[in-house]
């Protein structure tokens, strides 16, 4: 069942996403977009939970697209072509839901990270990776070069660095994704789960209305001119200071005591 695609558990304000396709490695089949995309489209509005943790069962993070299912798509010239248009729009709108989530996303990542799988660590906020773990937009070994994966990694990793990847379909180890910026942190495989869930808990107990602001004003920040960036920020942090929370955890930092915030 689709619902079944997709695991949540909820932690306090911590909520683990679980890619759950072990036997296909949890290939972004279309039924696997539709649960990705339903479950970010509830947190969109929680007013609760306040990071997302991203991963997969099984042996590895998630693979990319489903090829049986793609080869299915084919059919005629006409046909294949409307078939593959909508299944790659679909899975950019849920890669995109991932900046606009009010939530900071983790990927906690095992095993293999390919093609749109890669996409989908570089799509994400953070990224926590076992130190075993390997990443690849390798595509182009089958003659199809990951073009769609390619926008948000080069979005996030040096672009030699990338268009090497692109076009070699080699893979990366886990210390040269820190080294390039696609990961944050690489540990242990048995120390993964502890590091996210340490990571995930720290921004979870910040002020959620300030992580909110600030994750929207980051990523628009980025698509302005500097003085456009520095205007808009600026109306952000005027936004921010006059959050009564705000108020209150700058009069304790002050007072050199907890803050009594009205938000859990």
């Amino acid at each position: 069942m689709a619902e079944d695609l997709v695991i949540r558990e909820d932690r306090g304000p911590v909520t683990h996403l679980t890619l759950n396709l072990p036997g296909k490695l949890n290939a972004l089949s279309d039924a696997m977009i539709a649960a990705v995309t339903a479950q970010f489209s509830d947190l969109m509005a929680s007013e609760t939970q306040r990071v997302i943790v991203l991963k997969g069962a099984g042996k590895a993070f998630c693979a990319g697209h489903d090829l049986k299912e793609m080869q299915a798509k084919r059919g005629g010239k006409d046909t294949g072509a409307h078939a593959f248009r909508d299944l790659f729009d679909r899975c950019a709108r849920m890669m995109q839901m991932i900046p606009r989530l009010p939530q900071p996303v983790i990927a906690e990542v095992h095993g293999i990270a390919t093609a749109a799988g890669c996409q989908l660590v570089a799509s994400c906020d953070l990224a926590v990776a076992a130190e075993d773990c390997r990443f690849g937009v390798n595509g182009v070994n089958i003659g199809l070069f990951c073009s769609t994966p390619m926008v948000a990694l080069s979005r996030n990793a040096p672009r030699k660095q990338v268009f090497e990847m692109l076009v070699t379909g080699e893979f990366i180890t886990a210390a040269r994704a820190r080294e390039i910026g696609l990961v944050n942190r690489v540990v242990a495989p048995d120390a993964l789960a502890a590091e996210t869930e340490a990571l995930a808990k720290l921004i979870a107990g910040k002020l959620g209305t300030a992580v909110r602001i600030g994750k929207r004003a980051f990523y628009e920040q980025l698509q302005l001119p500097l003085d456009k960036a520095y205007e808009m920020t600026g109306a952000v942090m005027v936004e921010n200071m006059l959050n009564r929370d705000t108020n209150e955890g700058i009069a304790a930092f002050l007072d050199k005591r907890t803050p009594d915030w009205s938000q859990d």
